[in-house]
């Protein structure tokens, strides 16, 4: 099997595109933030250096090696499913399930070595910056010299493959009994998995409520307990996505006509595909809300108690503004990765449907239709994670239930994600259509 993954490789290297840019992305950082471990591990690298440093390295690193797993995760899963027919052909020529899933867990590691090779570079140029960044900032020294060791380079690999492995398994597991004819897995794992998620992630957020409002920690725990609940929402992103049909079926085919009646049936037959998207928004709107605006609410009531920031201040927010710049950049990327492999598999559908009566027109609609039930899900439920966390921070930092920065930080973080949505979709849609419809249900087939 390790021979026919590499032949299949070789033959269809733009299938794993998507999962290739996931894997050297989240490499790149990865990699670069955990070389500030192996930075303050240096040669004469004062205490205080050493602490901004590891505490950099710690806390981006966990976020990093979440938005790293469930980026390949969603990626690798929208790969595994368009490659259906080609599982069942291999079940009818006699593969067992065991050969097929080693085939495509050999073809991920693969994809997760290279990617991670090719991140070396970019990640040691963009840990040097980091490092130049806290030292602009007076919080590392500026004689520290940056160093690119064993702990960045092990980490990069090891989440790298890791992440590529184990979703890969897990989604050719699924495709693989769908493909035998029996039923599909009930997901007990992933139920769990996401139930634990959510109540971890309730448990952190009520845990703020313990805390004084002059602990150095208080923002620790409604961060990653709101990380926690969007990470639990986007695991259940599939039975998420079906609540907006049930309730708003009528109206988005009364309001778009022929597109939306395509839409809701559509999405109804395609609700599990379609999760897949909802897994990056959901992140990226619930991690980069609350985090935005916990340093916003702590900027303002430090300056309203007139206390000077101390460098562990300046040290949390300059890292908080990094780790949202990272969140914003790299859950576009992965969403925009998403879905433009996601659309372009579907020319086969498309061109089904232009032959079925509808026009060029009503199939864009239809997408467009997609994308805003997609955007308003996934806005929903990453804005109720971010506001668990910011409520429960606001209520002990500031005795306030909301904090007072008004809507304008939240617009923004849903307008990037909606016209990432929007606009990827609905461009690779009419990239799409361009392709007459005989020939795009011959090509497909």
């Amino acid at each position: 099997m390790f021979a026919l993954a590499v032949r299949s490789i070789a033959q269809r290297p733009g299938r794993l595109i998507a999962t290739l840019v996931s894997a050297f992305l989240g490499s790149v950082i990865i990699m670069a933030f955990n070389s500030m471990h192996d930075t303050a591990g240096g040669a004469n690298v004062d205490a205080r250096s050493s602490d901004t440093l590891t505490v950099a390295a710690s806390v981006v690193g966990g976020y990093g090696t979440l938005l790293v797993f469930f980026a390949i995760a969603s990626t690798l899963t929208v790969n595994v499913r368009q490659r259906g027919e080609e599982i069942a052909l291999l079940r009818r020529t006699g593969a067992t399930p065991a050969q097929i899933k080693r085939m495509v867990v050999f073809e991920a590691a693969a994809v997760g070595v290279i990617g991670t090779l090719l991140a070396i570079v970019p990640a040691t140029i963009g840990g040097e910056q980091l490092l130049n960044v806290f030292q602009d900032t007076d919080q590392v020294a500026g004689g520290v010299e940056y160093v690119f060791g064993p702990i960045g380079l092990s980490a990069g690999f090891g989440v790298g493959l890791i992440a590529s492995i184990g979703a890969s398994f897990l989604a050719v597991r699924r495709a693989t009994r769908e493909a035998a004819g029996g039923p599909e897995s009930a997901g007990r794992a992933r139920h769990f998995a996401g139930f634990a998620a959510l109540v971890v992630g309730v448990g952190a957020v009520c845990s703020t409520f313990a805390l004084d409002k002059t602990d150095t920690a208080l923002m620790a725990a409604p961060a990653y307990g709101a990380i926690l609940i969007s990470v639990g929402f986007a695991v259940f992103s599939p039975v998420l996505l079906k609540f907006p049909l049930g309730r708003l079926a009528r109206p988005i085919t009364a309001l778009t006509g022929a597109s939306g009646y395509l839409t809701v049936h559509n999405m109804r037959q395609r609700a599990a595909q379609l999760s897949g998207v909802l897994m990056p928004l959901i992140l990226f709107i619930g991690m980069a809300a609350v985090t935005l605006y916990m340093q916003s609410l702590q900027n303002d009531a430090l300056d309203a108690s007139g206390i000077t920031r101390s460098v562990d201040d300046k040290s949390l927010e300059t890292l908080n503004f990094v780790i949202v710049g990272i969140i914003v950049a790299f859950a576009c990327v992965m969403l925009i990765n998403t879905l433009y492999a996601a659309t372009t598999y579907r020319s086969r559908e498309f061109g089904q449907q232009r032959l079925a009566g509808a026009t060029p027109g009503q199939v864009l609609g239809m997408v467009a239709v997609e994308s805003v039930v997609l955007t308003v899900t996934g806005v929903f439920f990453g804005t109720v994670a971010a506001l668990a966390g910011t409520t429960a921070f606001s209520v002990v930092r500031v005795d306030a239930v909301l904090p007072g920065q008004g809507p304008g930080i939240w617009l923004a973080i849903v307008g990037i994600g909606a016209a990432a949505t929007i606009v990827t979709s609905v461009g690779t849609a009419c990239r799409v259509l361009r392709t007459p419809a005989v020939e795009a249900v011959e090509l497909a087939a």
